[in-house]
């Protein structure tokens, strides 16, 4: 319990400081006439109240709020509003101080006030990121960062961008939002921000923490922790005194962890912040589980769950439905267990939705544009101070050579100058160069979004519909059992479709973002062919006949994974467009510094047209097979990357009615 005497001890001494204050504000309000003045000293009051007397801070800013909207007065609305909209962000209920932000919001708006503004966005952000709504979050405190940067607010960039980063957290963009911590962490102790360094000590710390590294999670929480009590920062410390619990309660050390929950209880329940204090139970309840005391853990997370839902707070709801399914499982009743993973899914499939998904990728991909286009802009602008550099020099050295034309310091001046203007103008020769390859990179990640989601919302969203279909008659007992070896089938084969959709998908993302990392080796093409038969002979209902004529020394020089995809591929289509009884032979051939590998079938085959277009990625070309089997056309697509990033070259021979044969050549080992 030391975490908790000596939070005890702090806030006593806290108090008595400000205590002092509160009595001084107190008397002069009871001396002020003037309604503005009094508005002030409401706020001020609620301000000292908020960490001591939660029910009379919330008093005085109710007070402040009334008496502002009597005197209608905009600035003085603003700072009433802007109070309780803290005060009830401290008690948790988010719902509430996001209606009281965005009052203070339209105050600015209407006042035209820039100053307030950038905060205003900043406290809804911090109200939806709350609220488990990271697609809003991410767009006001980008506004923020906006309207900071227009104003060259530095303090007010620096929180932007490190609660940039927290949202990036909560996506799991770790890097992305370790990137965005550290740089706001820099700029905070560049400015002078003491109180921003153990803000992004915390985030930092949490980041580590979600990464499963809680050695270095908890030396930079408790770092972020001495500076919060050095520097008072009440709202921080119960945050970073969880996250110190759930790392105890990750290493199994039940007894620190409860300390340490006990310690962020009693400074939630001095602010009446309900949420805090339903974090905490469940961080309780879980080490209860853990102990085996699935009634009580049960207690305390269903309480937990109740607050969730009153306060709309769906992040905190997830993780209730997630602990309350596995204690359920737990104590052997399987039906309510199943019940609370489904009530977890349906929550968590709804908050991160593909709309929110595509609403933050859209976001993200504005701000960084915009950061690009004000970096083109800060060098253009630095380009014409270099530019007027160069004509005073320029003009300056033209009245040198007339004054002093045969002085050898002159001619050593010049020459000096000369080498500074070529250095400074290949300077900016590279910084477009730079620029340019940024923006043609920013259109080609459009490009790969824009391809990636066409062929989400067109072709995985049919096959997904179809198999949910079937899935609902066999739930409805709608199948006889004569049907029942046929739809089975069709699910098999919708199933692989599905699964083969997916493969290419991601790969072919993956290869268009150049996220993909080839590592040639010695690989065995016999054995690989072999492992493709046993796979695809298992899913293909046709009665096709699978011959591996490849010989025994077929030893190739490529990438394992890539090579095999291809095989797949190739083999899959031949599959698709041969008739039942058909047969599709696996063949190589070695040549002085490579292997010729074929994969011919007996198919329908293709006419000329088709052949001209079949591996062009601008415009992937599919069609159905012989058993009305569909596809993308990236599976071809995808087979003549990887053979050309593993140094070969794949080309196809084929004839209507007679068949098709792809070849593809691998290099031999050296």
């Amino acid at each position: 319990m030391r975490p908790l005497a000596l939070i005890l001890f702090v806030l006593a001494s806290a108090f008595c400081l400000a205590q002092n204050k509160i009595d001084s504000l107190e008397a002069e309000l009871k001396k002020s006439p003037a309604d503005t003045t009094r508005i002030r000293l409401y706020v001020s009051l609620s301000e000292q109240y908020q960490y001591t007397n939660y029910p009379k801070s919330k008093q005085y800013a109710q007070q402040a709020v009334d008496l502002a909207e009597k005197q209608n007065t905009g600035s003085w609305k603003n700072l009433a509003y802007r109070n309780i909209g803290l005060l009830y962000a401290i008690s948790g209920d988010y719902s509430t101080a996001l209606r009281y932000d965005n009052q203070a919001l339209q105050q600015s708006l209407f006042n035209n006030d820039s100053t307030t503004l950038a905060i205003d966005y900043n406290n809804i952000a911090n109200d939806y990121y709350d609220l488990g709504e990271y697609d809003e979050a991410y767009n006001y405190f980008t506004q923020s960062y906006r309207v900071a940067s227009a104003r060259n607010d530095s303090l007010r960039m620096t929180v932007a961008l490190h609660n940039v980063g927290r949202v990036f957290k909560e996506l799991g963009q770790y890097d992305r939002a370790l990137d965005h911590l550290r740089i706001s962490q820099r700029m905070s102790e560049q400015i002078n921000d003491k109180e921003g360094v153990p803000y992004a000590y915390d985030e930092i710390g949490d980041v580590m923490l979600r990464i499963g590294k809680y050695d270095s999670a908890l030396l930079t929480l408790m770092h972020s922790l001495r500076l919060t009590r050095e520097q008072k920062l009440h709202v921080l410390e119960p945050k970073t005194l969880s996250k110190v619990a759930t790392i105890y309660l990750h290493n199994k050390d039940h007894k620190t962890a409860l300390a340490y929950y006990d310690t962020t209880y009693q400074l939630h329940a001095q602010t009446n912040n309900r949420f805090g204090i339903a974090e905490v139970n469940l961080g309780r309840g879980i080490v209860l589980y853990d102990q085996g005391q699935y009634d009580e853990a049960l207690r305390l997370i269903t309480g937990s769950l109740a607050i969730a839902k009153e306060s709309n707070a769906r992040i905190l709801e997830i993780k209730c439905y997630t602990k309350l399914s596995q204690l359920w499982e737990a104590k052997g009743d399987y039906k309510k267990s199943l019940g609370y993973f489904k009530q977890y899914k349906q929550l968590e499939d709804s908050l991160f939705s593909q709309d929110m998904q595509e609403k933050l990728f859209r976001d993200q991909m504005r701000f960084a544009t915009e950061a690009k286009d004000s970096q083109i802009e800060a060098l253009s602008r630095a380009r014409d101070i270099r530019d007027d550099q160069i004509k005073r020099q320029e003009f300056i050295r033209n009245i040198l050579v007339v004054v002093m034309a045969l002085s050898v310091i002159l001619l050593a001046t010049v020459y000096r100058s000369g080498q500074r203007r070529r250095q400074i103008n290949t300077l900016l020769l590279q910084h477009q160069e730079d620029m340019e390859k940024r923006s043609e990179e920013l259109e080609r990640l459009n490009q790969v979004k824009d391809k990636f989601f066409s062929i989400i919302s067109h072709d995985l969203r049919s096959p997904i519909n179809a198999l949910a279909g079937l899935l609902d008659l066999l739930d409805k007992g709608a199948v006889k059992p004569e049907e029942l070896p046929n739809h089975v089938r069709e699910l098999k084969t919708r199933f692989n479709h599905t699964r083969t959709l997916l493969n290419n998908l991601l790969d072919w993302t993956l290869l268009q973002m150049d996220k993909l990392n080839l590592q040639a080796n010695r690989i065995d093409l016999k054995k690989i062919v072999d492992e493709n038969i046993q796979l695809l002979a298992s899913v293909q209902n046709k009665q096709i006949q699978l011959l591996n004529k490849i010989p025994e020394n077929a030893i190739a020089f490529a990438d394992s994974n890539t090579v095999n995809l291809v095989i797949r591929n190739l083999m899959t289509n031949a599959i698709k467009f041969t008739n039942d009884g058909g047969i599709v032979v696996i063949s190589a051939e070695e040549k002085p510094t490579e292997w010729l590998v074929s994969v011919k079938d007996n198919g329908i085959g293709m006419n000329p047209d088709v052949l001209k277009i079949l591996f062009d990625k601008t415009a992937p070309y599919t069609t159905r097979g012989t058993a009305n089997e569909k596809g993308t056309g990236l599976g071809l697509i995808l087979c003549k990357e990887f053979v050309e990033k593993n140094g070969g070259k794949i080309w196809v021979e084929s004839k209507p009615g007679e068949g098709s044969k792809f070849s593809f050549t691998l290099p031999k080992p050296n």
